[in-house]
């Protein structure tokens, strides 16, 4: 959900609940589900933005509805024209479809943007093709993002985003080292397919979202904090974990679902000698975050 994908789904936020009698238009997402790589690979993949994480950006934007398109055998095999027909007109019931300039579609990718235009125009259905994003004189792009966030480049990713990366996830209980050296934290479960920046240390801000309530990323965060991602080589961790910090927070988080929006990169992951010099990194970097928040 960067910049790129906002400017394609713009042109559809403005359809308006019909006067003439004719069934309500809603403004509504198509994507596929799996992914395709994911399908002809037979790889999994992990993502920039999860399904949850999707459907609540989506809603905060305005888009009603998100349709997940099973992206199997059959689907592949159709031709642009039958997509259309059959996807898009008989299915969808779509009026008005808007996509970027680099769209493929169809069986091996044989249709294109402007094929889509040629063949809705018989059909009565409106195209509207969005230009590419750049930044600069960089193209915006999910792969420009996840290069940026595995070199700990936030705020190049951020940029490209249009807004802050987030991590949602719920707090669980997790080991409680934190607590023994005066810095607890709130341990992240995280959906399995999302994707992870590089292993450190981040200054971060953190939405808390009432137990049972949807998530809200329309929300300001309220609370600062230092998150880190990694597997604790200092006390000989082998899974890793997600854990924040909360600067000026001493409350219940459990079974709480925190939204942490990524603000800075701190410093890369690190075995420290003792317990003693792994404090008074911490120590370092909730101070450095205090700065940068």
């Amino acid at each position: 959900m960067h910049q790129g994908h906002q400017q394609v789904i713009q042109p559809v936020l403005s359809v308006s609940e019909a006067v003439d009698g004719s069934p309500r238009i809603h403004a509504t997402v198509v994507t596929f589900h799996p992914h395709p790589q994911e399908f002809f690979t037979g790889q999994a993949r992990l993502l920039l933005t999860p399904l949850i994480e999707k459907a609540a950006q989506l809603s905060a934007i305005g888009v009603e509805q998100l349709v997940l398109l099973p992206f199997d055998e059959s689907l592949a095999r159709l031709s642009p024209e039958q997509f259309v027909e059959q996807i898009l007109l008989q299915q969808l019931k779509a009026t008005k479809v808007s996509i970027g300039s680099d769209f493929c579609f169809g069986r091996q990718r044989s249709g294109n943007a402007k094929t889509l235009q040629a063949i809705a125009a018989k059909l009565g259905m409106a195209v509207s093709i969005a230009p590419l994003k750049n930044l600069g004189d960089d193209r915006i792009s999910s792969s420009a993002i996840r290069q940026a966030l595995q070199q700990g480049d936030v705020q190049r990713a951020n940029q490209l985003l249009g807004h802050p990366y987030r991590l949602i996830g719920k707090v669980v209980q997790g080991q409680q080292l934190g607590r023994t050296i005066g810095f607890p934290t709130a341990n992240l479960q995280l959906p399995s397919d999302k994707f992870l920046p590089c292993a450190g240390a981040y200054a971060v801000r953190v939405h808390r979202c009432d137990r049972g309530s949807e998530v809200d990323l329309s929300a300001t965060p309220t609370l600062r904090g230092v998150m880190n991602i990694g597997f604790r080589p200092t006390v000989n961790g082998t899974t890793q974990t997600i854990e924040v910090h909360l600067l000026d927070w001493s409350a219940d988080l459990y079974e709480q679902t925190l939204i942490v929006s990524l603000a800075a990169f701190l410093r890369s992951e690190q075995k420290f000698p003792s317990l003693d010099a792994l404090k008074a990194q911490i120590q370092a970097d909730c101070d450095a975050a205090r700065l940068l928040l």
